[in-house]
């Protein structure tokens, strides 16, 4: 008689300073170095950067304190994948999974990686150059495709990062922890040069901006992309020690990081720069640190903007590819991506998925359109996994919560009703791109009902 092969399982191997890490690293990418411009444009003066700041931190934490009762009682890996399956069912679940895996996420990852060669550029200047042009209307507004050289050195770095964290959660989890404490440095080191070095400016006139609601919302998307990213440890939970434990502290422990580092780097711009110069600067914390050391203090933010956009490259691979795995564990995805490898303990079929799909969204120049239109959708579904405290505190009051959220039901419901305002200040201000993303996700349906008539009682829980 034939032996059943034993199963393969992700093993526990992330501690609590990885996962911290995978939460600072992940969330601070470039958006610290490029949106207070966007933020000042829209509301006018730095008192209300701060106060948009400080609002989109709070809120961030908001959300963190729910999920931080989520992941605790729940450290499976996907994540909101799972939190939304158990909450409302499997089909939620699974449009949060398709639309991570082939939108969200993977358009995340391609950003980044592109991010990074345009930083490279300011010492390899040929990297812009085009190598190839796809007679085709594929580019932007339907002209040629240009390919450059820089697109090639992105999609090498996503697929160096694939292969590291194919290798084991543990050694990506260190590579996290060591590009995370390094890029915290250098950003400490440009905010001590602005704070401490760097002159402040001669008194400006307040500038009338008339604020608008149009306008703040408008300030605090740009602030919530930045913050995006402090969700992403949960989908790793079923790899972390003492998730109980451990992931609470993480996600809680990690924003309250973000928040003071993002407020101390603004501190320091704005005391170098005028707000209509921070307005009309493309790259904030370059133009800060060259009035304050010249061309190799621009240099250094360049190095800075390199090694957290790396992390955050590192992170989201590491994390995102849990989403699919469990969609696929749970028969609702193509069946190979749950394999985990035997040597490894890795999903890695899943990290190759999304990493080489990434890579190629990076040479198409699509993914910026494509992450745009599902913004619309995704914060609905944040919405909802929020809300899906309160709603297994009903439907599930026996499940164990080692950790239940500060400010309960305040706190969750802050973080819905805000999440709906978002969602309908952007339907109202883009709706082709919105009704598009939604149209886009939706497409997932056929898939979802082909496996869900294959195994009919996949992905359900009792």
């Amino acid at each position: 008689m034939k032996k059943d092969r034993p199963v393969i399982e992700l093993r526990r191997d992330l501690g609590l300073w990885g996962a911290v890490a995978i939460v600072v690293g992940t969330v601070i990418g470039s958006g610290i170095f490029l949106v207070p411009r966007a933020m000042v444009q829209r509301v006018g003066s730095p008192s209300m950067v701060f106060a948009v700041w400080v609002f989109g931190g709070l809120l961030s934490l908001c959300g963190a304190l729910s999920y931080a009762e989520l992941a605790a009682a729940m450290p499976e890996a996907g994540g909101e994948y799972v939190y939304l399956r158990e909450a409302y069912g499997p089909l939620w679940g699974f449009l949060y999974g398709w639309t991570q895996m082939w939108v969200a996420k993977s358009g995340s990852i391609a950003t980044l990686a592109t991010g990074f060669f345009y930083y490279l550029t300011n010492f390899f200047p040929s990297l812009d150059g085009v190598f190839y042009t796809v007679p085709l209307p594929l580019g932007a507004h339907g002209a040629p495709l240009d390919l450059r050289y820089g697109q090639l050195l992105a999609m090498a770095l996503i697929m160096f990062l694939a292969g590291v964290n194919y290798f084991g959660v543990k050694l990506g989890g260190e590579v996290q922890i060591t590009v995370t404490i390094v890029k915290v440095l250098l950003i400490a080191f440009i905010i001590v040069a602005g704070m401490g070095f760097g002159k402040a400016h001669a008194p400006a006139p307040v500038v009338a901006h008339p604020l608008t609601i149009a306008g703040f919302f408008a300030a605090l998307v740009a602030a919530l992309w930045a913050y995006d990213g402090w969700n992403n440890v949960s989908m790793v939970a079923s790899e972390i020690r003492q998730p109980q434990r451990s992931l609470p502290l993480a996600l809680i422990g990690g924003t309250l990081a973000v928040i003071c580092i993002y407020l101390l780097a603004n501190a320091a711009y704005f005391h170098v720069l005028t707000a209509p110069e921070v307005g009309g600067s493309e790259r904030v914390a370059a133009d800060m640190m060259r009035r304050v050391a010249g061309g190799w203090g621009a240099n250094v933010v360049s190095m800075a903007a390199m090694i957290s956009i790396f992390a955050a490259l590192n992170g989201s691979i590491l994390s995102g590819s849990r989403v699919p795995y469990a969609m696929a564990r749970d028969r609702r995805f193509f069946a190979p991506v749950a394999n985990v490898n035997p040597a490894h303990h890795t999903p890695g079929v899943s990290i190759l998925a999304l990493s080489v799909w990434s890579a190629l969204l990076v040479l198409s120049g699509q993914y910026d359109q494509l992450f745009t239109y599902v913004i619309f959708a995704s914060w609905i579904l944040y919405g909802m996994t929020t809300a899906a405290v309160i709603v297994l505190r009903r439907k599930r009051p026996d499940l164990p919560r080692p950790y239940r959220t500060l400010g309960y039901p305040v706190l969750p419901v802050l973080f819905v009703l805000v999440a709906v305002v978002l969602v309908l200040s952007t339907l109202f201000d883009s709706p082709r791109e919105s009704l598009l993303g939604l149209s886009f996700i939706f497409l997932g349906l056929p898939f979802y009902f082909h496996w869900k008539r294959r195994y009919p009682d996949a992905g359900l829980r009792p």
